[in-house]
């Protein structure tokens, strides 16, 4: 951030008095710019065993598998945004949603919240941020072809609760890709 949004003049960074973090000070009119996470929200729908997945068209991760899901908009809930997602990424209607995976992903200042639901109907088609819109079988999801790690783990997370039909309300963090890779000896 280089100027302030509300008077034009240029910012710099430095701890508000009363506060504990950096943060973009206006050095005109002394507005501090606060910078929150964004939180994308999604379904997990199903149609009996099936759960439907979203060949992405944009990038990032174009080609690859996820749920639809997408940035949650001013003025919306967390559930209608998903409802919504769900409906632009996979023309598909949805019922009954769960909040199910509530997944913190900090390197990048994202949360993303999915929600199961059930398939009001079959009609569902690649909406213009997918490929292709396709329901899977546990058997047939195409893991190593999944967009994101929220995704994986939200996936996983489904099926093993779905043995047991309990389906507990999930809350964990994604650590950064580095942490995951384990140096050589």
């Amino acid at each position: 951030m280089k100027f302030c949004n509300l008077c034009g003049h240029s910012v710099s960074q430095h701890v508000p008095q009363g506060d504990s973090r950096l943060r973009y000070v206006c050095d005109h009119c002394h507005t501090v710019h606060y910078q929150n996470p964004n939180i994308v929200a999604g379904c997990l729908p199903t149609w009996g065993t099936q759960v439907l997945l979203c060949r992405r068209a944009i990038e990032p991760r174009k080609g690859y598998w996820t749920l639809p899901a997408g940035f949650m908009e001013n003025g919306e809930t967390v559930e209608q945004a998903a409802r919504r997602e769900t409906l632009e990424e996979a023309c598909a209607v949805v019922e009954n949603l769960n909040i199910y995976t509530l997944i913190d992903v900090p390197h990048i200042n994202q949360v993303h919240i999915f929600y199961r639901a059930e398939l009001q109907n079959l009609e569902f088609s690649a909406g213009e941020e997918s490929l292709e819109v396709r329901l899977f079988e546990e058997a047939d999801i195409p893991w190593s072809e999944l967009a994101f790690r929220t995704v994986s783990r939200t996936l996983e997370c489904f099926f093993a609760d779905r043995a047991g039909d309990i389906y507990p309300v999930r809350s964990e963090a994604v650590p950064p890709l580095a942490s995951l890779i384990k140096p050589q000896q």
